[in-house]
């Protein structure tokens, strides 16, 4: 994701003076208020159009079922991508079985499990070219191509190769499927719905997920990947019936198109006086804000250079949230959450448990799916270090005692062969509070404005070579350490250094502003000791905001 795609994804909000939430009515008729002598017209229209944004975007469901709508259509292919990661679980089981007349290597099994993330960076990074040219929408329907080929040719391989290269286009089609609609997501939802509406991707991922083990267990693997082929289809069908980012239409010069498309998002919306529409105050907000941003590029036009980037990367601010995040992806990974996930069936068979492989990975994926939604929750209420921190104890306590019972049935010293899974399940349940999305969430946040785009995707690039090489060596971890009973217990290590490494190293984040988050790095490291400064309240931000605006010829700073 480049630096375009974070300043993309709230042009409404950042022009209405905050990013984080919707400025209430009192904080904004104050600074109208305050502002109503100043001789700048075109301060007082933006405050008068926030102040009108504000009063009549209505918060019933009738008012934002356009945007529900449109946004669970267009995050659909998430689906199919659930379906890709669990996919794996069910193939190498049955591979594995006697009567399978193409037999796989272990070698080969951590191929077909990892080839899907290792492809994942670059074609994200192709998927930013064609979804900026060619628009979100577009880029879903494109990434039907190689998610059809790529299905086809599994259901129809002879040999584990041909399997393996349709895993990889598979891959492909799932960072070009899923991408543009978290974007489009970002671009249409309102502020107080967009996290909420974000939410649907891991959602539909873990639903997928559930799908995928559900299907497993009846269907054979062919015809499981000719099933999977509806859910690339589908996606890419439904997206014609709505519209395209209105941000993108006005950003190519499409204003005609990017009228409608705002009419029809909000078209229950209630007008706000005779003469002008709610539509017509956000296509006024959205085009002033393009022209802001091509402003912007063109003054930072000379600090996209390599040797710019090496010397923000050289300072404090650069290198330390890379090193932090890079550990913190190395903990996550190891501590087994996508292992588990990747190899879920084949995992819970050498556990010795007497539960059905598949009935506990569908159990286990519907977890998933319920706590995926309740984090949304928890991840707006409480402290992320902290979350961390006992997310990853608990981890450990729960492989812990899963290894201990797994040693124990392969003793043949009890009959509780049900205690491994449900430690699993527990697992699963504490991961999703803390280790598992915290991580990912951060890298937006640590890295300063100036390299927040390209720290994206060495962060990101860096978290799937390390989810890669973790999934690789499952079957030479399990070797090494002789079986499934003493690899829970190297997980349950990992997961106890993840929960000391968040402690030491891990700056609270929550509730900070993105500029504090770069002060901090500028003199620390070392988390354990600081003195955590009081952050200004968002009105305290916004009437700053306002001061600098009356002090700059009424030009509102963009916010981040």
């Amino acid at each position: 994701m480049t630096e375009g795609n974070f300043r993309r994804m709230d042009p409404i909000g950042a022009s209405c003076l905050s990013l984080f939430k919707p400025a209430t009515d009192n904080s904004i008729d104050a600074a109208e208020e305050k502002f109503k002598d100043t001789k700048d017209e075109g301060l007082r229209v933006m405050i008068a159009s926030c102040h009108s944004l504000s009063k009549y975007e209505g918060k019933s469901l009738k008012n934002v079922l356009p945007q529900i709508l449109a946004s669970l259509l267009a995050a659909s292919f998430h689906i199919g991508n659930g379906i890709s990661l669990a996919y794996s679980a069910v193939l190498i089981s049955q591979l594995a079985e006697p009567d399978s007349p193409i037999k796989s290597t272990k070698t080969q099994n951590s191929w077909m499990a990892s080839v899907l993330i290792v492809v994942i960076p670059p074609a994200s990074i192709f998927s930013g070219i064609i979804m900026d040219n060619l628009g979100r929408l577009n880029c879903i329907k494109i990434a039907g191509i190689p998610g059809v080929v790529g299905w086809s040719m599994i259901a129809l391989a002879n040999n584990v190769t041909t399997i393996i290269i349709g895993r990889l286009l598979v891959g492909i089609s799932s960072a070009w499927g899923t991408s543009p609609g978290i974007v489009y997501i970002t671009e249409i939802a309102s502020s107080n719905l967009r996290m909420s509406l974000m939410a649907i991707a891991p959602a539909y991922v873990s639903l997928g997920m559930v799908l995928t083990y559900l299907g497993g267990w009846y269907l054979h693997w062919r015809t499981l990947a000719w099933v999977c082929n509806v859910f690339i289809i589908v996606p890419c069908l439904v997206c014609i019936i709505i519209h395209e980012s209105p941000s993108w239409l006005i950003l190519k010069g499409k204003y005609e198109q990017a009228k409608k498309s705002l009419e029809w998002i909000h078209k229950y919306q209630k007008p706000p006086g005779e003469q002008e529409t709610f539509a017509d105050l956000q296509y006024k907000i959205l085009h002033e804000e393009q022209q802001k941003k091509k402003e912007e590029q063109e003054k930072q036009k000379n600090q996209k250079g390599v040797k710019f980037i090496i010397q923000e990367f050289l300072k404090p601010t650069g290198w330390k949230p890379l090193v932090i995040l890079t550990g913190l992806f190395f903990f996550q990974h190891f501590s087994g959450i996508y292992i588990t996930m990747f190899y879920s069936i084949s995992f819970i068979q050498e556990a010795g448990s007497s539960i059905n492989g598949y009935l506990a990975s569908i159990l286990i994926g519907v977890v998933r799916l319920i706590m995926s939604m309740m984090s949304i929750y928890i991840l707006k209420r409480f402290h992320r270090r902290s979350l961390i921190f006992i997310s990853s104890g608990l981890m450990a306590l729960s492989m812990f005692i899963a290894g201990l019972w797994t040693m124990w049935i392969q003793e043949g010293t009890t009959n509780l062969k049900w205690i491994p899974v449900a430690a699993l399940l527990f697992y699963v349940v504490a991961s999703t509070v803390g280790l598992l999305p915290i991580p990912n969430m951060l890298i937006a946040e640590l890295f300063p404005l100036e390299i927040r785009g390209i720290g994206y995707s060495i962060s990101y690039s860096l978290c799937c070579i390390l989810m890669f090489i973790a999934l690789q060596s499952y079957y030479g971890m399990s070797d090494f350490f002789g079986g499934a009973s003493n690899l829970q217990w190297f997980f349950a290590i990992v997961c106890l250094g993840g929960a000391v490494y968040s402690y030491i190293f891990l700056p609270e984040t929550f509730g900070m502003k993105l500029a504090d988050i770069t002060d901090y790095f500028k003199t620390q490291f070392v988390y354990i000791g600081h003195s955590h400064k009081k952050m200004g309240t968002e009105s305290e931000a916004q009437e700053k905001m306002l001061k600098d605006s009356a002090n700059n010829n009424g030009k509102i700073p963009q916010t981040v």
